[in-house]
């Protein structure tokens, strides 16, 4: 409400008539019960806003994210270059698209979730709403988290690497090594980021696998004997282990693969994070290594971890990311054979699924799809 102005300093105050209309300032001043009962709607839907934005809520929230082809120059890390650059082997004209993908991830550490992100999500068909605790760790900061995901696109890019050289007849060794020493790790000043495993407890370190294998040999707590190469002199340390995931035993480091490369291959991926480009980042290595066009000129996407044995491994955020691959004029999507249960009856129309499960089988897929031949191919 609002008060009559007190008359002007030597001037005379007058009163209204009753009898004549309210003038425009006392119709202003009147509030109907209209007007109220909006005003105090307005100040509850504020209030709900408000409240709705301050809680944080333990959920993750899954949503499609950017997509980039592999063959083509993209805009990562704030310039254009080409995504894959290779040097010291020939290297040959490459069209179409080998489209990577990403999803967006907002709930984990340093990007909490409130009420109306929750809300937006179970109102959106394309993006997924998980407990917090199922896509982080949940003792892991952000720095952390931001950490093992930069881990794992270097693991990727290193298998991708790999994989596509020996494609096309280049030797290639492979070491496993320490990446990262986790904070709750007993090897401290014992084993350092960038040792080479040679042993663990006797059993050679072939793989990662092998190496998981042979710690499980002994119970949480005990010691393991490691062998590893450092500075390229040969080390044997006793690591105490820990109680991992589950009980297991584990020695609290990550694991990362480094290979000896015949040639310099450059993945310019920006900070996209994350093991599920490898595949993708294979086949566009080995296209632009041999004569010819891969895709034969077709808009193909796709995802699926790589490894050294060439086995094309299951991801995360399959659904957003098929989303993607539609929304970008993708034809075709390669998808790794162990989500294919999670892909069925969530296409996207006009989008092929291909069953993978890998290398050889993505470059034959590919190969038929470039010969108009994707019908004969397994689908999910």
């Amino acid at each position: 409400m609002t008060t009559p102005a007190s008359p002007p300093e030597g001037g005379e105050s007058r009163a209204e008539d009753a009898s004549a209309p309210p003038t425009r300032t006392a119709r202003r001043a009147r509030l109907t019960g209209w007007n109220i009962a909006v005003l105090v709607a307005f100040f509850v839907a504020l209030a709900a806003v408000v409240a709705g934005s301050l809680v944080r809520l333990p959920y993750a929230i899954v949503s499609p994210g950017p997509t980039f082809n592999a063959l083509g120059e993209e805009n990562l890390g704030g310039s254009t270059k080409p995504v894959i650059v290779v040097d010291g082997l020939p290297t040959y004209p490459a069209d179409g698209t080998l489209r990577f993908l990403t999803v967006v991830i907002k709930g984990g550490p340093g990007h909490p979730v409130d009420a109306w992100d929750l809300l937006g999500a179970w109102l959106d068909p394309a993006r997924d709403v998980y407990p917090v605790d199922q896509m982080f760790d949940p003792n892991a900061n952000e720095q952390q988290v931001a950490e093992e995901s930069a881990i794992q696109m270097e693991g990727s890019q290193e298998e991708a690497k790999a994989v596509a050289l020996r494609a096309v007849g280049e030797k290639v060794p492979t070491h496993v090594v320490v990446a990262q020493v986790l904070g709750t790790s007993k090897a401290k000043g014992l084993l350092e980021v960038g040792d080479r495993f040679v042993s663990v407890g006797g059993t050679a370190a072939s793989d990662p696998d092998a190496i998981r294998a042979a710690i499980q040999r002994v119970k949480p707590g005990d010691t393991v004997s490691i062998v590893v190469t450092r500075s390229g002199k040969r080390e044997t340390v006793q690591v105490p282990t820990i109680a991992g995931t589950g009980g297991r035993t584990a020695i609290g480091v990550l694991l990362g693969i480094e290979h000896d490369f015949p040639v310099k291959v450059t993945i310019n991926a920006g900070d996209v994070g994350g093991p599920s480009a490898g595949l993708m980042f294979a086949l566009a290595i080995y296209d632009k290594l041999t004569p010819g066009s891969l895709t034969g000129n077709h808009a193909i996407a796709g995802t699926g971890t790589i490894d050294d044995q060439e086995r094309v491994g299951p991801i995360g955020g399959i659904r957003q990311k098929l989303e993607g691959a539609r929304g970008a004029g993708s034809d075709y999507f390669l998808a790794p054979a162990a989500n294919c249960p999670e892909v069925v009856g969530h296409v996207p129309d006009g989008l092929q699924v291909v069953r993978i499960g890998t290398f050889d089988e993505a470059v034959s897929a590919v190969e038929a799809i470039a010969k108009g031949e994707a019908a004969s191919l397994p689908h999910c």
